[in-house]
């Protein structure tokens, strides 16, 4: 996915160069900036994507491999406007065996059960406090 947001920049890049019979010098020239700025733009988002997921996998695995469960009883709900994602900032205090309970806040897609005082099963690595909510 990340390599396809990668690409066009290139394609207008060797467009400019190969293209036969050549065209006008400002064709030329639009698509080589067009295609410079496209490889640009794309190498760079596709680079943040791709560490993103990256850090999302790492950290499942990290989760899977040293998470213990817990419980994360909800302390405060409050609306959080997103953009094309709003839902619920939540701010927990996950307890369970073998660490010191703490507070953490995440955000979560909306449900009408997310109330203050509602108990939720999580993991929690207990070395760094990584969580998930299940």
């Amino acid at each position: 996915m990340f390599l396809a947001i990668c690409l066009p920049g290139p394609v207008l890049l060797v467009a400019a160069v190969t293209l036969d019979p050549p065209r006008s010098s400002s064709d030329f020239w639009g698509l080589l900036v067009g295609g410079v700025l496209a490889t640009a733009i794309g190498v760079g988002f596709g680079v943040f994507g791709w560490r993103v997921v990256g850090r999302s996998r790492r950290d499942a695995r990290r989760l899977a491999a040293a998470g213990v469960a817990a419980m994360a009883e909800i302390l405060a709900v409050a609306n959080h406007l997103d953009g094309e994602n709003p839902g619920l900032e939540l701010r927990l205090r996950i307890s369970g065996p073998g660490f010191t309970p703490f507070e953490a806040d995440t955000i979560h897609a909306d449900d009408p059960a997310l109330v203050p005082g509602a108990v939720l099963a999580a993991v929690v690595d207990p070395a760094d406090r990584l969580f998930l909510i299940i």
